[in-house]
């Protein structure tokens, strides 16, 4: 019987073979990746002198997007195929301060790290520990994720309407996460955090219409008013996790 590691890195050099190259090209999805990254700025304070370590990096598209308003990006993910595209895809474009290692360790000191939709496929025992490891490389540090909750309205719907296409997108190892309880792994581990919704319809309607990206863009700001409601923000799609030391 194969591990969760060795079932989630088959699925992802399957996805990182093809489709998750022409899917996250598409307009709707370059944007969401775009105010990801504007988002990661606003929140974390990360500047041109910044030394960023990205968890579960994948083909580097949102690593990219912010190589140029930081010092240097270092995005680290267990799949071969995502790693070589993220390497071409920065010498296509120029991009010299960002670099895409293979593994799950990298050396040296980070102002920041961050996990887009990451913390949501390891297993409890590895998220638990996630925390305490960070602290070594960071003493001073700020990390940032954004995962799917488990209140998720959005999930609710998909799974009732589209369970084929839902599948597409998970592997049988990830779940939806509890947002108080991912913030608890933090607080325990001595981290201030706090947690907030991302979203509540936008991100999934990126990836059911990738080519729209008017409508993604109408959703996100439907979603900006939609959060201001709490009883409605509670059944958010996805949520952050902002979280400091020192």
């Amino acid at each position: 019987m194969s591990s969760p590691h060795e079932r989630e890195l088959a699925y992802h050099e399957r996805l990182y073979s093809g489709f998750a190259q022409s899917h996250f090209a598409r307009p709707a999805v370059r944007a969401l990746r775009a105010h990801m990254v504007h988002r990661i700025l606003r929140r974390t304070g990360v500047t041109q002198r910044s030394r960023v370590l990205s968890l579960g990096c994948g083909i580097g598209d949102t690593e990219l997007l912010l190589a140029p308003h930081v010092g240097e990006v270092v995005g680290v993910d267990l799949s071969p195929a995502a790693i070589r595209q993220a390497r071409a895809d920065a010498e296509r474009l120029g991009i010299r301060n960002a670099r895409f290692k293979l593994g799950t360790e990298v050396d040296g000191r980070f102002d920041a790290a961050i996990a887009i939709f990451f913390l949501h496929h390891l297993p409890d025992d590895e998220l638990a520990a996630l925390p305490h490891k960070l602290r070594a490389q960071m003493p001073e540090g700020v990390f940032y994720s954004l995962d799917p909750s488990r209140r998720r309205l959005s999930g609710v719907v998909g799974r009732l309407l589209i369970p084929g296409l839902m599948k597409r997108y998970q592997t049988e190892d990830e779940r939806e996460l509890v947002p108080e309880e991912t913030r608890g792994f933090f607080e325990v581990a001595g981290w201030k955090a706090d947690v907030s919704l991302y979203d509540f319809g936008s991100s999934p309607l990126a990836g059911l219409f990738p080519g729209w990206a008017g409508g993604y863009r109408m959703a996100r700001a439907v979603d900006d008013a939609i959060l201001r409601a709490p009883w409605l923000a509670r059944r958010g799609s996805n949520f952050e996790i902002l979280a400091r030391l020192g």
